[in-house]
């Protein structure tokens, strides 16, 4: 590895599988000092025997008190990665108030919650990157059965350019990423949980252009981008990685 976030100090989230957990690892071994958390001790405890060197903390996204005590200790910030997300299938009709109350909860206020406690550090400093995944079911793309999903989605957009905006002279650069339908861990229970697994899995495949899915490594790989002092013009805009789906 090249080492382009030497010394840079990374907080990333649902950081214990598929994105999260990919994208960690990338910025630890271009030289990053990765705190990852999630929700899941399990696989932040699998993740941390694997690299020790990345620190863990178990943290819900969703719980402002928790991410304000964890703030406390922290002196500098270069770069936060919001990956907390939910995907609940259906459509409007089939999206009750606590569905909605959820997903916007888990997908949208999180992201406020990291980034309204991070973002004094980062203003302080004077500079800093912020990268959130967002996804090509947004205001990009509307897909069957992705009501809410996709409207917290299309959320997270609007949050990202509002952020960029508002701390652009501040040095603070705000981006998202809308990947496709990647193979993770939750890409696999939601097709286990199918009528129809197998069935499922080929239409997950089927709708995508490229004939695949897409990988976390390669969602990892923009975000490295994202990260690096190779994107210090780059603010506010969202990069799609969804093998064409959204053309």
């Amino acid at each position: 590895m090249s080492g382009r976030l030497n010394g840079k100090k990374i907080i990333v989230t649902a950081a214990g599988q598929g994105i999260g957990k990919a994208t960690a690892i990338a910025f630890y071994k271009e030289g990053a000092h990765v705190i990852a958390t999630d929700l899941n001790s399990k696989t932040l405890a699998d993740l941390n025997k694997d690299y020790p060197e990345i620190k863990v903390i178990e943290l819900d996204s969703t719980d402002n008190n928790a991410i304000l005590n964890f703030t406390k200790g922290l002196d500098t910030v270069d770069v936060l990665f919001n990956a907390v997300g939910f995907v609940h299938h259906g459509t409007i009709l089939e999206c009750e108030e606590k569905d909605w109350d959820f997903s916007s909860n888990v997908n949208v206020k999180s992201m406020y919650f990291m980034c309204k406690a991070i973002l004094p550090l980062m203003v302080k400093q004077n500079s800093g990157s912020i990268i959130n995944v967002s996804s090509c079911a947004s205001s990009l793309k509307g897909f069957p059965n992705r009501f809410v999903y996709g409207t917290t989605k299309g959320a997270v957009i609007g949050l990202t350019k509002a952020i960029a905006a508002d701390f652009v002279k501040h040095n603070i650069r705000c981006n998202s990423i809308a990947p496709g339908t990647v193979y993770s861990p939750s890409w696999q229970d939601r097709v286990n949980k199918s009528p129809d697994p197998i069935q499922a899995k080929k239409d997950f495949i089927a709708r995508q252009p490229m004939g695949r899915l897409g990988t976390a490594e390669e969602i990892a790989a923009v975000a490295l981008y994202l990260a690096s002092d190779d994107a210090t013009f780059t603010t506010g805009t969202t990069i799609s990685v969804d093998g064409g789906i959204s053309i």
